[in-house]
């Protein structure tokens, strides 16, 4: 089993990452300011005016340390990673699987299964825990048109039928999605999805973990020899990671439990937020590390995974799933199970 290894995140505007022996060494103002062994870390992320050696880009490549560059405020730009691993054999599997409708809508049915089964246990735990400050009735509304979609998505249904039930399913849970927060609703809110840019506090940060899974999931998905772009719920678009989009799906309701977290437990306030001329909404520096350390703690808590039964990190779930994935792709596994939480 792969080990749960660390993400760096660097933040600082300015910074310089170089080789040093078997490190990477983070630079600010020529001064070395961090230095980390790379046999620690699974991938590197740097966000806006950070650069990176030559001999460190190929040092990762050589490792499989995947780089990746966004924008200060994480839009993706672009990534460095070694050659593409895995079995040739696997990555045709997935191509022929994905030209086959039934297939496809086969697992498209399993990855929205995953994530209407996650949102409605966020919806249910709210219920159970902050029964006393939410509307409860426009909550149990919303669990039980999930629970119908759910059922819905145990029959056979074409591809086309799966996502409009996902679309159903993203309605109804976003229209309960303000009853989620709980504290400091003079500030955050939710009225609808909005992103590129997002309109408000909470849309800001729900787009910037998004993109932090996202990350961890394509990398899972090259980790395990498959083809992140060449999807089933989402068909072949130029530039678009079809397979990390349709696997992270199940993950979302996660990175919306982390941004709640944030929100409820005041560690995000309305002046860790720049709002721009046109009504863009973006965190600043002090906000985005406060968000990124409690992804990160939140990827070494350890639980047990609703399949294997197996104890691990959560943010070894992500690989775990990949491998899941290949498995059924190769026929030892009957079907591909999502991580549903209970």
């Amino acid at each position: 089993m792969k080990k749960h290894l660390n993400t760096l995140f660097v933040t600082t505007q300015g910074a310089y990452l170089a080789k040093e022996g078997e490190t990477v060494a983070v630079r600010v103002e020529k001064k070395v300011r961090l230095r980390l062994p790379v046999h620690t870390l699974n991938g590197v992320v740097c966000f806006g005016n950070v650069g990176c050696s030559p001999f460190l880009l190929g040092f990762c490549a050589e490792r499989d340390v995947t780089i990746s560059f966004l924008t200060e405020h994480g839009r993706f730009l672009a990534r460095v990673q070694g050659p593409v691993s895995g079995n040739v054999l696997l990555r045709r599997e997935q191509y022929r699987r994905a030209d086959d409708p039934t297939f496809s809508a086969l697992m498209a049915r399993a990855f929205i299964n995953g994530k209407v089964a996650n949102c409605r246990y966020l919806l249910n735990r709210t219920l159970r825990d902050h029964a006393d400050k939410i509307d409860t009735n426009a909550m149990n509304k919303a669990v039980n048109h999930l629970t119908g979609l759910l059922k819905s998505l145990g029959r056979d249904l074409p591809l086309d039928k799966v996502r409009g039930t996902e679309g159903d399913a993203a309605h109804i849970y976003f229209s309960a999605f303000d009853h989620l927060i709980i504290h400091h609703k003079e500030d955050f809110f939710f009225r609808q999805r909005s992103r590129r840019p997002p309109l408000d506090l909470v849309n800001c940060l729900l787009s910037f973990l998004y993109t932090l899974v996202m990350h961890d999931v394509r990398s899972a998905l090259e980790c395990t020899g498959l083809d992140p772009a060449v999807g089933f719920l989402h068909r072949d678009r130029p530039g678009r990671s079809g397979l990390a989009l349709d696997m992270m799906e199940e993950f979302r309701p996660m990175a919306d439990r982390i941004a709640l977290s944030l929100i409820n437990r005041g560690q995000l306030q309305a002046k860790d937020f720049v709002v721009s001329a046109s009504g863009g909404v973006r965190m600043k520096d002090k906000a985005r590390k406060t968000l990124l350390t409690t992804y990160q703690e939140r990827k070494q808590d350890v639980l047990q995974h609703p399949f294997l039964e197996e104890k691990m990190p959560l943010g070894l779930f992500f690989h775990t799933q990949a491998l899941l994935l290949a498995r059924f792709l190769r026929g030892d596994l009957d079907g591909y199970p999502p991580v549903i939480w209970h």
